[in-house]
């Protein structure tokens, strides 16, 4: 009697940290030998272990493995301990036992499923179909719950990622919460620093090689730390560049947001990554300690949101770099240097020229537009400590009831309209069936009065916000002051100095710069305050 060579096929779905073999994987194999020992035409020749590995995909690698044994022909039995083993996709799984099984001559055995393509009996394509499908409906089921679960998880701020950014662990006690990895994190802040000092990204990932500081993957790797695998993240001896540099420049995280779902795959069934608009992440604030402030992070994406353009050696961007604009077409204006007599003479310009279409080019030397620059600055920070000064000394606190009894009358008035707009508008389907009004009457009365009501209700919402927004003056306050008094002492300008306080640059002509600073419209806000309150004084005398 000629014996069937079998492959015992065994697979578990998740994976085991156990440095042995699971007990589900263990009991697979006792059963497929318990009922070999029974079969005396077939012999054991492999045993090919998936432990850790999805029944819905078939890239498995001892899967494979069993293939390639089935193809030379040294296999011609497959055993599983039931169905689900072999594959739980419903198409996939027929695919093979319905073709491509029987095209290669082997003979399919289900221990538990009591299933034998060699007793028409018990190897019927009915019931094989059906226990498919149910694996395949069972499988389907478990992935909606688990992306239901995750989601509820990520919209209550738990981390549910497998390797936390670096600068920040799983924190031991709460495997759901990120906490800060300082060693990792001091590089993260020096990386913050470096930048907003003008450094380019390939000058910081160079002094960081430079420096022996370990990258990412390998700082991970050192510490026994989970990091992803494929891609860059397994190149052996990997280090710094200025890639990996700007994806932490561009990681929000650091300030303590928690940013996640922010990609996702069709289905169960297909695996290829879907990345989703920022609109779509599941965004939790303060969920966790920031590495960064958001005043720094901030500052860092209007620096790379620039035009950064660095020196020769690559060492630090120009100080104006991306903020002049030529006042008379609009463009950016560029910096450039020239050699006569042998000095050397940098100026800006507006490259457009007039054959472009610019009809009033300048060229400003560097050194008048940088003395300019300062002295505008100063200037602005000395008028910004003053009028501080100055709003700190009147009554805040009288100023700030006024404006909110003037706030809630303008509500009330508001909230009358609203409701004498609802009053009237169902009254008037009474008054059309009894004849008081046409049809014509009704339609247009009605329209009036939802548009009344809408405006109303739209004013009110207005005037909510507004109110809120005085109620917050005072930190709001403190909040851009603080940011220009931080550079009050400052007596040269630096690339920090200049981000930090200057929007744009607009040159008018050699002696006209038009400078636009950050926090104008608070600032703007503050005047109209201070004046608001010497009006209050004279109305009170």
């Amino acid at each position: 009697m000629s014996k069937f060579m079998a492959a015992a096929y065994l697979r578990l779905s998740y994976t085991n940290d156990k440095a042995v073999e699971s007990d589900s994987i263990q009991n697979q194999k006792r059963l497929i030998e318990d009922y070999i020992a029974t079969q005396p035409d077939i012999e054991l020749v492999s045993e090919c272990v998936d432990d850790g590995y999805s029944g819905v995909l078939f890239d498995r690698p001892a899967f494979q493995e069993m293939m390639s044994d089935i193809m030379a022909g040294k296999v011609n039995c497959v055993i599983v301990k039931d169905l689900s083993r072999l594959g739980r996709e419903y198409i996939e799984t027929g695919r093979y036992l319905q073709r491509i099984f029987p095209s290669y001559g082997v003979r399919f055995i289900s221990v538990n499923d009591n299933i034998d393509t060699a007793n028409e009996h018990t190897g019927d394509d009915l019931n094989i179909s059906m226990k498919n499908l149910l694996n395949d409906t069972y499988c389907r089921d478990i992935s909606v719950k688990t992306r239901s679960a995750l989601l509820t998880k990520r919209q209550n701020g738990d981390y549910v990622g497998a390797c936390p950014i670096y600068g920040y662990r799983k924190d031991p006690e709460n495997h759901n919460r990120l906490i800060i990895d300082e060693d990792a994190a001091r590089i993260v802040r020096d990386i913050y620093r470096r930048k907003i000092d003008g450094a380019s990204s390939k000058r910081i990932a160079e002094e960081l090689n430079r420096l022996g500081v370990l990258s990412p993957m390998a700082y991970k790797d050192s510490r026994g730390l989970p990091h992803p695998t494929g891609g860059f993240a397994d190149v052996p001896g990997a280090k710094w560049s200025a890639r990996a540099v700007l994806r932490i420049l561009q990681e929000e995280t650091y300030t303590g947001v928690l940013l996640q779902g922010r990609q996702e795959t069709h289905n169960h069934k297909l695996k290829d990554i879907v990345h989703k608009p920022p609109e779509e992440w599941v965004r939790i604030e303060g969920a966790h300690e920031p590495v960064i402030s958001k005043a720094d992070f901030q500052l860092v994406q209007k620096i790379l949101s620039l035009d950064t353009r660095t020196a020769p050696d690559g060492e630090a961007v120009y100080l104006f770099s991306g903020l002049l604009i030529c006042g008379s077409c609009g463009g950016r204006m560029t910096r450039k240097t020239n050699t006569a007599g042998g000095k050397k003479y940098i100026y800006y310009h507006c490259p457009t020229g007039r054959k472009g279409g610019c009809t009033h080019p300048v060229m400003l030397k560097e050194s008048d537009l940088t003395a300019c620059v300062l002295e505008s600055l100063q200037a602005h920070i000395r008028s910004i400590v003053s009028l501080d000064g100055l709003l700190d000394s009147i009554r805040e606190e009288e100023i700030s009831r006024e404006e909110i009894a003037k706030f809630k009358a303008q509500i009330a008035d508001n909230e009358v309209k609203l409701e004498e707009a609802r009053q009237f508008k169902a009254t008037l389907y009474e008054n059309f069936i009894s004849g008081f009004i046409d049809k014509k009457e009704y339609i247009d009365l009605k329209m009036r009065y939802i548009t009344i009501a809408q405006q109303a209700q739209e004013a009110i919402e207005l005037l909510r916000e507004q109110m809120e927004l005085t109620l917050e003056n005072a930190s709001d306050r403190q909040r851009w002051t603080q940011h220009f008094k931080e550079f009050s002492a400052m007596t040269t300008l630096d690339r920090r100095a200049v981000i930090a306080m200057i929007q744009s640059i607009k040159v008018m002509g050699k002696e006209d710069l038009r400078i636009t600073f950050r926090y104008q419209m608070e600032y703007e806000k503050a005047r109209e305050r201070l004046a608001q309150a010497a009006s209050y004084a004279k109305e009170a005398v």
